[in-house]
């Protein structure tokens, strides 16, 4: 076995098959309130964490505001979104638990 360190820098995407790994990373970071990704899901769970700022998640029928510090766990095949809320950076690691990103937009 090799221990390899990979530099990803910030809105950098991981796919892990390119590097032996079983999850897929997503490095977000946005300072414009209204912005996120629009409704979509995957076959495969994704846990954010949150690391500063606050968004809006939309998981399946709920709503929540996620903040820094926070974990969020969407399950597999659930419609989510979220968009950053105004009163900071959002910053968060999006992991999802598949070595390939899957996306099923649905708007």
């Amino acid at each position: 076995m090799t221990l390899t360190a990979i530099d990803i820098a910030r809105d950098e995407n991981f796919e892990g098959y390119l590097h032996g790994s079983e999850v897929s990373i997503i490095r977000e970071y946005a300072s414009t309130p209204g912005t996120g990704p629009r409704l979509h899901r995957h076959p495969y769970t994704e846990t954010f964490l949150i690391h500063a700022g606050r968004a809006l998640f939309t998981v399946g029928a709920e709503q929540l505001v996620g903040v820094g510090g926070q974990i969020l766990v969407v399950p597999a095949l659930v419609a989510h979104r979220f968009e950053v809320l105004d009163g900071g950076i959002y910053e968060a690691t999006h992991i999802h638990a598949n070595d390939r990103f899957v996306t099923e937009w649905l708007e």
